[in-house]
């Protein structure tokens, strides 16, 4: 714990430092951070395979997102830092405004599992780029990722500048308790609720990715068999430890059996096309460990106890925390897969009438992190986009908009998230626009509006606010 202070109070003296360099030396350090990475891939790659199971393209997956991230704001920073001129108004005529985007100071990221090089970076680089001196508590339920994210970013960062903090909840306690300038958390609404009360213990900022019940809907007009492929991959990626995943279709009556049928083989086609087993499938990840393994056990027993049908899979197994990919039907609003975030590669599909049920099914839940739209019909994609509210969307596809690129901002809202990450919204979500008014001296200088009031102030007082 007294670790924990000393490296604050080193990060907080090097912010001053950070707040005075250039793009140009902003952009080599993110160069720098990202080399280390990249020279280190390997690592990354056993510690994903021994956390989860992972396949080296998963892990690659997530070094593309902050390559790509690093590429893009590193050409870019030295223009977002510049100041920004804007238009005088009636009062500020004859007067120099502009907004400076200044440093916050020093950004703790309370950091994930299910992406622990992503999630731990991309905040970082949205952090280095505005100025910031960074501190990162990686997930201890990745615990071989946060070793090596540790030692490369130790070895490769300032020790005034970044700092990486592991251990346990006794440890984001300690540093939720330093006055940091801005937090960024990844998890869930139970955790972020105590991330904002210590926040506001020293009124810092926030951005909170906090996921929630992803919606995909399933139109009568949509291509059916393109529409099960891409949402069997995007409920299965990474064992469905995503937080944009879909987390359950709505499909239209017309055509709910048809896409039920095409998802059942489209999980097939993908995890197990050679038969020998969803468990045998080297691109199916598993739980990342045996107390989410045992919720997600309890999920499927309960569904199964009120009277769900699995289309495919429900197969577990808890020595190697493997669940099969699972389609379940005849879902009620009393199942706890309707009612808890899944994170696992488990589906329910839920048939609706018309437009309005679907609406109504998604309003009973918080809004989403990601929203889905499969249709081929204008009106109807105009009409889901209209009447629903999702911190992103995409239509025809799912997952495609995180961390794909920069210059689409990803965040939440409300209960799925609070803030925005990504290219140069990274950069404003790191900075404080501080606004400012230049009063020239000489002939422009006029003070006729200080006391003691004249008539000719009054009069145009008078006449600014006449209508």
């Amino acid at each position: 714990m007294e670790d924990v202070k000393a490296r604050f109070a080193s990060l907080r003296k090097g912010s001053r430092t950070l707040a005075a360099t250039t793009g140009a030396q902003r952009a080599d350090r993110l160069r720098d951070m990202l080399a280390a990475v990249l020279a280190n891939k390997q690592r990354f790659y056993d510690a994903a395979h021994t956390e989860m199971k992972a396949c080296d393209l998963d892990v690659a997956a997530q070094l593309v997102m902050v390559k790509s991230e690093v590429d893009f704001v590193a050409k870019r920073v030295t223009k977002w830092m510049k100041p920004r001129r804007v238009r005088n108004s009636a009062a500020t005529m004859g007067k120099k405004c502009y907004i400076l985007h200044e440093p916050k100071g020093v950004v703790l990221n309370l950091s994930t599992w299910n992406a622990p090089i992503a999630i731990a970076l991309v905040p970082a680089i949205a952090a280095i780029s505005a100025g910031n001196a960074f501190a990162l508590k990686p997930s201890e339920l990745a615990p071989h990722s946060a070793r090596v994210l540790k030692e490369v970013l130790d070895a490769a960062m300032p020790a005034d500048e970044f700092a990486v903090f592991e251990g346990g909840p006794e440890v984001a306690q300690e540093l939720l308790a330093q006055p940091f300038n801005h937090i960024y958390y990844t998890g869930g609404q139970r955790v972020g609720r105590v991330v904002m009360k210590a926040a506001a213990e020293n009124f810092a900022a926030v951005t909170l990715e906090m996921g929630g019940k992803n919606p995909a809907i399933v139109d009568a007009s949509a291509a059916i068999d393109n529409a099960a492929r891409k949402i069997a991959w995007g409920r299965v990626a990474n064992a469905g430890q995503v937080c944009v995943a879909p987390d359950y279709v709505l499909a239209h009556e017309s055509v709910y059996e048809r896409f039920v049928v095409s998802l059942v083989a489209a999980m097939a086609a993908m995890y197990n096309a050679d038969g020998a087993g969803f468990d045998k499938s080297p691109e199916l990840m598993r739980i990342i460990n045996d107390q989410h393994f045992q919720r997600v056990s309890r999920l499927l027993q309960d569904a199964l106890a009120k009277g769900a049908k699995f289309a495919t899979g429900g197969q577990t197994r808890a020595a190697d925390r493997f669940v099969a990919p699972t389609v379940i039907t005849d879902v009620s609003e009393d199942m706890l897969v309707m009612q808890e975030e899944i994170f696992a590669p488990v589906l329910p599909v839920i048939p609706f009438r018309d437009k309005a049920e679907a609406i109504e099914m998604i309003e009973r839940r918080t809004k989403p992190l990601a929203l889905y739209i499969y249709a081929k019909d204008r009106a109807t994609i105009d009409y889901f986009l209209a009447h629903t509210s999702a911190g992103s969307t995409v239509v025809n596809h799912n997952l495609i908009q995180s961390g794909t690129n920069p210059r689409l901002p990803f965040g939440g809202v409300n209960h799925s998230g609070i803030g925005r990450v990504g290219g140069e919204t990274g950069f404003m979500e790191m900075s404080n626009p501080r606004s400012v008014v230049e009063q020239p001296l000489g002939l422009l200088d006029l003070t006729f509006n200080l006391p003691p009031y004249s008539k000719t102030y009054r009069k145009l007082i008078e006449k600014a606010i006449q209508g």
